[in-house]
């Protein structure tokens, strides 16, 4: 019969446990505004689904948000285009189709602003943390960084209805 061990550890007076003590920060709730027809990103959502934690300053987290969105913004220009000469003023309108009472189209735009906000965040890893763990930790951090431009296509493609597959004859 298989017994149960149990580790008791006494809670210390005055200690913090919801915080990391590797969070540096305090978290903002910051909202990034985007150009009225595509959503605006609030950071603390990002960094709840993306699993963020404090270690990256808001400042880090805001540079790379704006940089996905407006690379984003730029891949669905034409679409935008075409949406607003329908008579579509927002994303959310392009698609009637909804999960959870969220858009599909709004869903896979905040998709691929995250994946790509925090693949640029992985990738410049290095320069936040220079001991050799920060490196090691970036050589691991590249293949997950490349599945997240990869989602970041995906969900790109989503929106504009292709293929999420290129093939190519060489």
């Amino acid at each position: 019969m298989q017994q149960n061990h149990v580790i008791s550890i006494p809670k210390v007076a005055g200690y913090d446990t919801q915080r990391n003590s590797s969070t540096q920060t305090e978290i903002s709730d910051e909202v990034i505004t985007n150009n009225g027809f595509f959503p605006d990103v609030q950071l603390v959502n990002i960094r709840n689904a993306m699993r963020i934690d404090g270690t990256v300053t808001d400042e880090r987290l805001k540079h790379s948000v704006i940089s996905a969105m407006a690379t984003v913004n730029k891949d669905l220009k034409n679409y935008r285009e075409q949406a607003q000469s329908n008579n579509k003023n927002t994303l959310a309108e392009c698609n009637d189709e909804q999960i959870n009472g969220l858009s599909l189209d709004v869903y896979n735009y905040l998709r691929a602003v995250y994946c790509l906000a925090v693949a640029n965040l992985y990738e410049r890893y290095r320069s936040y943390d220079s001991t050799k763990e920060g490196h090691d930790k970036s050589a691991e951090l590249e293949n997950t960084a490349d599945d997240l431009k990869r989602d970041y296509h995906f969900a790109v493609r989503d929106i504009l209805g292709g293929n999420r597959m290129i093939s190519e004859l060489v």
